[in-house]
């Protein structure tokens, strides 16, 4: 009786075990992948689900050092908010997967080469461009650069805590002024950082101060 009972229970938690990678499978995923030979890091992926659940690697590249202290190779999971990953799903969706071609083909100055992946249930597409032909697109790809800024500073900034802790005054200085215009979003994505710095007795004032404030901005959506 008690054998058959754990044989009950075993094809239970398989059965469900399998239910939830059929589940994982058919969830849809976007990827992008950066890649920049001039700048540190040199190569980014980013892949990110639809509940907002992802992935961010990043590969530092051959071009000459930026700094004294630079931040190590990056590969964590990632947390972006529901509302980021919605509007990277439905311009998937609403372009035909990509499918037709990103790249304008205009003479502009190179801003690295972006690809765009998106594989689920709808299908599967995908397309490189340096400058995307289709605004809506563009605009895409300029908020997932300015994510990866934050993810790339957030680790840039756990460096700084452990070997330069001076330097995190001009690195949250930089930080509050591209969370300001843009250029970092998805501030919530470093937020342990953010807060072991708020908290931290041993920081500037002025950079505990700034971590507040992006911490705040997070709260608020950023």
């Amino acid at each position: 009786m008690k054998s058959s009972a754990l044989a009950t229970a075993a094809l239970v938690l398989g059965l469900v075990a399998a239910a939830g990678a059929a589940r994982a499978e058919g969830d849809p995923l976007f990827e992008v992948d950066f890649s920049n030979p001039g700048l540190v890091p040199a190569q980014w992926t980013l892949e990110l689900r639809a509940d907002g659940a992802g992935h961010f690697r990043t590969v530092r590249g051959s071009a000459p050092p930026q700094g004294e202290v630079e931040g190590r190779d990056i590969d964590r999971d990632i947390h972006l908010s529901a509302q980021f990953a919605a509007h990277v799903f439905h311009v998937a969706e609403k372009k035909s997967l990509f499918k037709n071609g990103c790249d304008s083909h205009l003479k502009v100055a190179f801003q690295g080469t972006k690809k765009f992946t998106y594989t689920g249930p709808a299908g599967q597409g995908s397309c490189e461009f340096n400058y995307a032909k289709d605004p809506e697109v563009q605009a895409l790809s300029d908020s997932l650069v300015s994510v990866a800024t934050t993810l790339i500073e957030g680790a840039r900034l756990q460096t700084l805590l452990l070997h330069d802790r001076l330097g995190l005054d001009r690195e949250t200085e930089v930080l509050v002024q591209s969370a300001a215009d843009g250029r970092a979003q998805q501030i919530g994505s470093i937020r342990d950082i953010l807060e072991r710095l708020a908290e931290d007795p041993a920081v500037l004032e002025r950079v505990k101060r700034r971590a507040r404030m992006l911490l705040s901005k997070a709260d608020n959506g950023a």
